[in-house]
C-alpha cells in the first residue's frame, strides 16, 4: 500500500485588529494562498476564554453575532479570501465573554487541512 502524502494546510499571513468599543474583530489577509472560505473555521478566545458561540463561516445572521459581517465572513463576499481582502464581524451582547479594552484576543484560522494562522492582538 502506497502512502499518499496529505496536502498541507494553506499558508497565509494575516493581521488582526480588535476594537472593544464596538466588539469588532477584523482580519486582513495580507499575503499567501487564496483560501476557500467554505473550508475555513474561525475560533476566537477573549482573555484566554473561548467565545460561547464561535462564528460560522460564512454567515449573515448567527446567534452570538451582529448581522452583516463583511468580506469573506459574509456569504455575499464570495467563496474565496485573497490577499488584500479584509473580513469583519461583531459580537452580539448575547455572546460571552465580551471584549474590553486591553483584553488579549486570539483567533485561529483553520482549514480542513490544519491551522492556517494563529493570531493575537490587544483590544483597543
Amino acid at each position: 500500500m502506497t502512502n499518499v502524502p496529505e496536502e498541507p494546510a494553506p499558508m497565509a499571513d494575516f493581521r488582526l485588529e480588535v476594537e472593544a468599543a464596538t466588539d469588532r474583530i477584523a482580519i486582513r489577509h495580507v499575503s499567501g494562498d487564496v483560501l476557500n472560505v467554505t473550508d475555513l473555521q474561525i475560533r476566537v478566545h477573549v482573555a484566554g476564554e473561548p467565545l460561547a458561540r464561535q462564528p460560522p463561516v460564512p454567515f449573515f445572521a448567527s446567534r452570538g453575532f451582529r448581522s452583516g459581517p463583511t468580506g469573506p465572513f459574509n456569504p455575499a463576499g464570495g467563496t474565496t479570501w485573497r490577499a488584500g481582502e479584509r473580513g469583519t464581524l461583531r459580537l452580539a451582547s448575547t455572546n460571552s465573554p465580551g471584549i474590553d479594552s486591553g483584553d488579549r484576543v486570539s483567533v485561529l484560522v483553520l482549514s480542513d487541512r490544519g491551522t492556517v494562522a494563529s493570531l493575537r492582538a490587544t483590544a483597543r
